[in-house]
């Protein structure tokens, strides 16, 4: 046993400055991937003059690109495994520019619709690539664990950064040049690539399975178009019979990777008990932050009247406190179990929520420190959690198991703006009472949403306006609140499912696995 042990701490190579170069370098693509989630918060207004599109395409230009990242990152961390991940990484970040530069100068509503969706392809290149690439590079588990806490913490520092950078840019030039940010940092990234890079394949794959890529399509974007068509008309017929039928296909992909002896996605990984509950809590985790995140932005635009770009400065304390969050997790759980580092910050984040659950008109401070604390569980949580997943797979499946997580991720945020977004609408206009000395139309858009209602405050006394004000932040008071009692459950699942998980660097792995890397030795996992 002593002589197995020897073995193991022989063949864990800890990550010296090239690694941590790789890992700065991959910090590029994650950060633009965030950037391009909220950066047509405010380029939209110009865009929208420029290319004069219908409601039903400025809705397909915000959401094209969201909708195929998820449908399309499965898929992605698979052929990542087959090809290589470095390749990958090189090929969508290509495909990520050249398709930007595009969209940048798209002369109308239809082609920027397909721009958009081809940068969500090309997106699901680019996030299983990185993470799965960084569990290759960083060997010991504690180092790891911190890697990931900064490879997420560029993502949502990106996300933030998004309406700030926005703004700037159409100040400065015009709004394609939101979309030109990729093209300089993709010359960054392909020119180290090679340099600072491991690549890794799996020599043990087997041909990628076309029938489990459209089954795999089929369950994940129906479901996905359900909640964002439930967040804007509410949950009609047509979207529970989509929600059917990606259920339904889910169904019957499950049951074909049973049968295959090279699965697009291992459902075995699911009978690791660290496996599923990482999952699960990082899945009610990003549904209380994605809900939280649009209200709040909402609440710093429509009650505290501040535009896109004081608002995303406003945004930056919390995405400080994630950053420090994603961070200081991983060091904490190198002496205490992770399970309760992740469950103390999610109470952390509870407060925040109660916080949320309290304010009022004018409290944009007590807002923004809410948000902040919600932002330390997500830090902990997508660091650790996300460590757990990537983790309890194969060097082989690591593509697989990093998509599996990001999948998920993605999953939470369509589910909380859609369920934290109709629940405060609905609440909304269940207690708006326009006055009865007003136009219908008018009554309609002062019953219909806050945006509605500053949309004619030059037609109604101030105090309705202020009125209006005060109900949509009653409504953010009451989806807060059942965000933070999620989040509790939440935090009693880390407490139990996830007790026994170890410290970090506790336990590697006994044994280790052959790796065909061209670049660097083998590497060894920590067991989940």
């Amino acid at each position: 046993m002593a002589e197995a042990d020897s073995v193991v701490a022989a063949a864990v190579r800890r990550a010296g400055r090239r690694e941590w170069a790789g890992l700065a370098l991959l910090a590029l693509p994650t950060v633009l991937l965030g950037l391009d989630v909220t950066v047509l918060y405010l380029v939209l207004p110009s865009m929208a003059t420029a290319l004069e599109p219908s409601a039903t395409q400025t809705l397909w230009i915000m959401d094209a690109y969201g909708f195929f990242i998820a449908g399309f990152l499965i898929t992605m961390g698979t052929v990542g495994d087959r090809i290589g991940r470095r390749r990958l990484l090189v090929i969508g970040m290509t495909a990520f520019a050249a398709v930007s530069a595009f969209a940048a100068f798209a002369p109308n509503a239809e082609l920027l619709i397909l721009a958009r969706a081809l940068l969500g392809v090309a997106g699901a290149t680019l996030m299983p690539s990185t993470l799965s690439l960084i569990s290759n590079m960083f060997a010991d588990v504690r180092q790891r664990a911190v890697a990931i806490g900064v490879w997420a913490t560029m993502f949502a520092l990106g996300m933030a950064a998004g309406p700030v950078v926005g703004g700037a840019l159409v100040d400065t030039f015009w709004w394609g040049a939101a979309f030109l940010l990729a093209v300089p940092i993709a010359a960054l990234v392909l020119a180290g690539a090679r340099i600072l890079l491991p690549e890794y394949a799996d020599p043990q794959a087997g041909r990628l399975d076309l029938t489990s890529v459209a089954l795999s399509l089929a369950a994940i974007l129906p479901v996905i178009y359900a909640i964002k068509h439930s967040a804007v008309d509410g949950p009609d017929l047509s979207a529970v019979l989509l929600a059917v039928v990606g259920t339904v296909a889910g169904v019957v992909f499950v049951r074909r990777q049973r049968g295959l002896a090279s699965p697009l996605l291992d459902v075995t990984l699911f009978a690791s008990r660290a496996f599923s509950a990482a999952l699960a809590v990082l899945l009610i985790g990003l549904v209380g932050v994605g809900g939280t995140m649009y209200l709040v932005t909402q609440y710093l635009q429509l009650v505290e009247g501040l535009t896109p770009f004081a608002a995303g400065l406003w945004m930056g304390p919390p995405a400080l406190a994630m950053f420090a969050a994603a961070i200081g997790a991983p060091l904490i759980a190198r002496r205490v179990r992770p399970g309760l580092v992740m469950a103390v910050m999610l109470g952390l984040s509870v407060a925040g929520y109660a916080l949320l659950a309290v304010v009022g008109t004018g409290d944009a401070g007590m807002v923004v420190a809410g948000f902040a604390f919600v932002y330390l569980g997500l830090g902990a949580i997508a660091a650790l959690g996300t460590d757990m997943v990537v983790g309890a797979a194969p060097a082989s499946k690591s593509g697989s198991a990093a998509a599996m997580s990001e999948t998920v991720q993605e999953l939470g945020i369509a589910v909380g703006v859609a369920v934290l977004g109709s629940l405060t609408t609905a609440l909304y206009t269940s207690r708006m009472d326009p006055p009865a000395d007003v136009p219908p139309a008018v009554a309609g858009r002062l019953a219909e949403s806050l945006a509605g209602a500053l949309s004619v405050a030059d037609q109604v006394p101030a105090e309705v306006v202020q009125a209006a004000r005060e109900v949509f932040s009653s409504g953010v008071n009451t989806s807060a609140a059942v965000a933070g009692v999620a989040i509790i459950a939440a935090a009693l699942l880390c407490l139990t499912a996830l007790r026994n998980v170890q410290p970090l660097g506790e336990e590697q792995q006994a044994g280790t696995e052959q790796r065909e890397v061209a670049d660097y030795p083998d590497t060894c996992r920590r067991g989940a």
